[in-house]
């Protein structure tokens, strides 16, 4: 088994250690909604990654269930109001 051949010298050994250290994190801002976040990494808030929206966030997918609950709440409520007037179209033919 190899063994050193001389004492390895303080000056060296901690030359070898100097980048042993931990270094602080970088944290960046995100360009579309200014929160931080690290660098290369998809925003967790907006769901963007270099100005393209990679993600669907869950402030999206709450929109985007509002926006199907109002549209059906929409229909069924034209569907009632055609009902109701088919109906009283009916009433009104019978008592003539």
């Amino acid at each position: 088994m190899p063994v050193p051949k001389r004492k390895t010298s303080k000056s060296r050994r901690d030359m070898r250690q100097s980048t042993k250290f931990i270094r602080p994190q970088a944290i960046t801002s995100c360009k579309q909604c200014n929160e931080p976040n690290l660098p290369h990494q998809v925003c967790t808030e907006c769901g963007y990654y270099k100005g393209r929206k990679v993600l669907t966030t869950k402030n999206d997918r709450g929109a985007q269930r509002d926006q199907v609950r109002t549209a059906a709440a929409q229909k069924a409520a034209a569907k009632n109001k055609e009902e109701h007037s088919h109906e009283e179209g009916h009433d009104h033919s019978a008592h003539e």
